[in-house]
């Protein structure tokens, strides 16, 4: 009974992987289901400060399903949240004391920040500048909503 329960604690994050590269193909196709790319970030940055390897690896894996489906360049996005959680997210951390404020910043930062940064990209590699849409600042919302769950 008790290996049972293990084997099932242990296929869980393996499930949500799984789910999450479903609705990713899903979210391409219905504009109003969210990309998740706060969320990712989220626990991009919640799988460092635990140190779980498995779990960094799974969220890792789980940007590069992002990147592939958006056509983003390869480990651009992975590069960004690591230059984000060295830099930029100690000085959010130490400015604000609310985790509101913290989450909401994270979530700008994924995606107006993440914007910023292949705009800088495409411009050193000589690619096709990103566009934004109105889009975005739903998918803000609707991020900031499940952060704030989890």
């Amino acid at each position: 009974m008790q290996r049972s329960i293990s084997n099932q604690k242990s296929l869980t994050p393996f499930l949500y992987v799984a789910l999450f590269v479903l609705y990713e193909g899903l979210s391409s196709i219905y504009l109003f289901l969210p990309p998740l790319l706060g969320v990712l970030f989220f626990l991009f940055l919640e799988a460092f400060k635990k140190e779980n390897l498995l779990s960094i690896v799974l969220v890792v894996f789980s940007i590069l399903v992002y990147e592939s489906e958006k056509g983003y360049l390869l480990f651009s996005t992975v590069i960004y949240f690591a230059l984000v959680l060295k830099f930029i997210l100690p000085k959010i951390e130490q400015n604000f004391n609310c985790k509101v404020c913290t989450k909401v910043s994270i979530i700008l930062l994924a995606y107006i920040g993440f914007y910023f940064f292949t705009s800088i990209l495409s411009s050193i590699f000589l690619l096709p500048m990103p566009s934004i849409s109105y889009y975005v600042i739903y998918y803000i919302v609707i991020e900031f909503l499940i952060v704030s769950i989890l």
